[in-house]
């Protein structure tokens, strides 16, 4: 019965409602002021809004204010986690991470610092940086610990007494002097003369001769050989009867004996080598040369420049980057020609006019075993090579080409 009062007692609630809204929009019977105050003092309480019915968008947005409130409040409170046990553990900074956890945290932390892609690739580049770094760099510093003992022989190396009586030895001694002046003399001879004329044979390809490709292959030839072989060339060359000799023999010069004179042994290796590098600096060069904008040529052209001045205050200058790469390789393999040399006189002593730092390192080491000496002279010769590298790497650091 109860249900059923209700019902009706909405039905009638409902229908009063439509009546009303019906007798308000219906124009041809308006309301006296009179009239409309006196309807609306007399309602009924059962007329009056209920918290259920319409409201305002005011009081909604009001109402649900303090539920958004609390729901944030919950929502910033730390959860507890709850373990196997049903013991609840805090799930902040201090609580334990299994290993899984671990891993992925360290992974991330890889990635923030170093990049997602440097991570990624780490199977690729780390075996090879781990074996360069044991056997070529944990080599270097071995050998650097040979050279303040005293090694000789077939005895352990005595690791307690460490000095530098060796590298005292070395720089009082007068064949470790003499073997780095010719060293150097080697080092700065073939670069100047390779850099000199690879730029001349480059200048001449460049300027669009006939059979360029044939001139080109022909001068880059000697490249691809190795040291023995462009030394066992050389060793026929300056023979008595060789090349050289018949040639110079033609203008009522020589015979001279190249390998065997002090004085010349060291100038006819530059001369070798010079022959065979020079093939590279063309290249290198040519490269450049075909870089340079056509506008700077026809520019020069045009202000009445000389083929001479053009390419000495136009396009040399240019070759700038050209010229120091070339050069830090020339210097290296010149700091290396130990090969050349031995194969050259077929043993570990070359004449003293062409003894250089190499050979003198090999043949303390490996000859005479004092092991330690060797050692020290080959740091003396990679100190050497990094004083013609660093610069080099640091050049290119302030050109952003590293």
């Amino acid at each position: 019965m109860a249900t059923f009062s209700n019902v009706r007692e909405l039905v009638t609630r409902v229908t009063g409602l439509d009546s009303d809204s019906h007798d308000a929009q219906t124009p041809n019977e308006p309301q006296t002021p009179n009239e409309s105050q006196t309807s609306s003092e007399e309602q009924t309480p059962s007329e009056e809004q209920t918290p259920s019915e319409e409201q305002t968008p005011n009081e909604a947005r009001t109402q649900s204010q303090p539920a958004e409130t609390q729901s944030q409040s919950v929502e910033t409170q730390p959860r507890p986690a709850v373990t196997d046990g049903g013991v609840a553990q805090s799930g902040g900074a201090g609580g334990s991470s299994g290993p899984g956890q671990g891993e992925s945290s360290l992974r991330d932390r890889l990635e923030e610092r170093v990049g997602e892609d440097f991570v990624e690739s780490s199977p690729f580049w780390l075996p090879p940086f781990l074996l360069v770094g044991l056997f070529v760099y944990g080599a270097v510093v071995w050998n650097v610990v040979i050279s303040l003992t005293d090694y000789e022989g077939f005895a352990d190396p005595n690791y307690g007494q460490l000095d530098f009586d060796m590298y005292v030895r070395a720089f009082t001694s007068s064949e470790v002097i003499t073997a780095g002046v010719n060293t150097l003399l080697l080092l700065v001879g073939f670069t100047l003369v390779a850099l000199a004329l690879g730029l001349f044979i480059a200048i001449l390809v460049d300027r669009n001769i006939r059979f360029e490709n044939t001139f080109r292959t022909i001068y880059l030839l000697p490249m691809s050989l190795s040291f023995v072989v462009t030394a066992q060339f050389w060793l026929w060359m300056y023979d008595f009867d060789g090349v050289v000799n018949s040639l110079l023999g033609l203008f009522g010069l020589g015979p001279f004996a190249f390998i065997g004179n002090q004085s010349l042994v060291l100038w006819a290796v530059v001369f070798a080598l010079v022959w065979q590098f020079s093939g590279y600096t063309m290249v290198v060069y040519l490269a450049a040369l075909r870089a340079i904008p056509t506008d700077h040529f026809e520019a020069a052209r045009v202000d009445g420049a000389s083929v001479v001045k053009m390419y000495w205050r136009v396009i040399v200058p240019q070759l700038k980057s050209a010229t120091v790469s070339a050069s830090v390789v020339l210097m290296v393999f010149a700091l290396k020609a130990f090969d050349f040399l031995f194969a050259l006189v077929g043993g570990y002593r070359p004449p003293n006019g062409a003894d250089i730092l190499a050979t003198k390192m090999v043949r303390e080491a490996f000859q005479n075993q004092n092991w330690a000496y060797g050692s020290a002279i080959a740091i003396i010769l990679f100190v050497m090579a990094l004083s013609v590298i660093g610069p080099y790497l640091y050049y290119e650091y302030k050109n952003d080409n590293l």
